[in-house]
């Protein structure tokens, strides 16, 4: 690793990366060197820096357009797998961080976490460790508390979660179809099983599961 760490950062929303932007900005030793909206485009950066030569951490959000970013996780890890990446998103860590860790992420933050904590996760990550937050910890105990029988989310495959996470803002199965390059009959089938696996029985029902999870009423 070099002396300042350098950041590519990987989030759709330009506001989001001004803010990120802004923020470490005020750190002497954090440096952002690229940035990307969209998942393929965050590929070809990483591509374009050479890997760990040019750049020391991944931010990344998980609701990207063109290739979402689990997706995106799962390609680092196979072709830059020295190159840490940390996932920054608004979902919470119940909801996401066991999944992104277990796809070899070096932590997980929500996108309400104080700027201090930020800094020091990249710092962390940077130096190949791992940022576990408090609730990340959590979701990681009660995941093993549980045991791999437990039904929900954290059993689902990972083409299932992508079409559970597309389900639960309302699209429908062609456009689900087409954004995955799927046939709406295997989108269908997906559905079907994360129904069976979440316990719900309709759309309404996995909606109502989805914000039960992230904390809503």
């Amino acid at each position: 690793m070099s002396a300042t760490v350098r950041v590519l950062l990987g989030d759709d929303h330009k506001i989001v990366r001004e803010g990120l932007k802004m923020v470490l900005a005020d750190e002497p030793d954090v440096q952002v060197v690229a940035e990307a909206d969209t998942g393929p485009a965050v590929l070809q950066a990483v591509q374009n820096l050479q890997g760990p030569k040019g750049v020391d951490v991944v931010l990344l959000d998980i609701a990207l357009p063109g290739m979402d970013g689990l997706d995106v996780l799962q390609n680092l890890r196979r072709d830059w797998p020295g190159l840490p990446v940390l996932m920054l998103s608004t979902y919470p860590e119940k909801q996401y961080a066991v999944r992104c860790i277990q796809l070899g992420a070096s932590g997980y933050l929500n996108k309400s976490t104080d700027p201090d904590d930020l800094t020091a996760a990249l710092r962390r990550v940077a130096e190949g460790g791992m940022h576990v937050s408090p609730a990340t910890a959590e979701a990681l105990a009660n995941w093993v508390g549980q045991g791999r029988t437990k039904t929900g989310i954290e059993v689902l495959s990972h083409r299932e979660h992508q079409v559970y996470l597309l389900l639960t803002q309302g699209q429908t199965v062609t456009e689900i179809g087409a954004q995955l390059s799927l046939a709406p009959n295997t989108v269908s089938t997906y559905r079907a099983r994360i129904l069976e696996k979440t316990g719900t029985k309709n759309d309404v029902e996995l909606a109502l599961y989805a914000q039960s999870l992230s904390g809503g009423r």
